[in-house]
């Protein structure tokens, strides 16, 4: 299996799209807005933050993206990580996060939050073994106000 990430681009934007509905497909709780996921939405994304796609055989398989928490912010929120069904099972997720991680630590970020939503709490020990921490004084500024508030997760990159 030969596995690539790459930084995506504004001409990946319908691409991620895909993944992220494609992911989110029968894993997700159909109230997610990710089901919903658009061009337009991945392009503002990628203008304001970034992202990955990552390959396998030289075929898209999952993706990530990350936003700044503000203008300026030291603090970035990943959201929209996926891998497709027919790719899961082989620890794929770890090259998206990492990847992130280490884009952030290039960046000189201070700190990466995420969102696990109370559905899916087998996330959280997924984030944990990569140094997340559950952080219930926070909020997640992306998160869907017609569902439960997800737990959010921080990790620290420096002191």
């Amino acid at each position: 299996m030969q596995i690539a990430l790459r930084k995506a681009t504004l001409a990946d934007a319908q691409l991620i799209a895909h993944l992220t509905r494609s992911c989110w497909a029968e894993k997700v709780a159909a109230t997610s807005s990710g089901h919903h996921e658009d061009s337009e939405r991945v392009t503002r994304d990628l203008i304001q933050g970034g992202g990955f796609v990552l390959s396998v055989d030289k075929e898209p398989a999952g993706s990530v993206r990350w936003l700044p928490l503000d203008a300026g912010s030291n603090v970035w929120e990943m959201l929209r990580m996926g891998v497709l069904p027919a790719f899961r099972g082989h620890a794929l997720s770890q090259y998206l996060l990492e990847a992130v991680v280490h884009a952030a630590q290039a960046a000189h970020v201070a700190e990466l939050r995420l969102g696990v939503r109370r559905d899916q709490p087998r996330l959280l020990a997924l984030y944990a073994a990569h140094r997340f921490e559950i952080a219930p004084e926070l909020g997640y500024s992306h998160a869907n106000p017609n569902e439960p508030a997800p737990n959010v997760m921080r990790r620290y990159l420096r002191n």
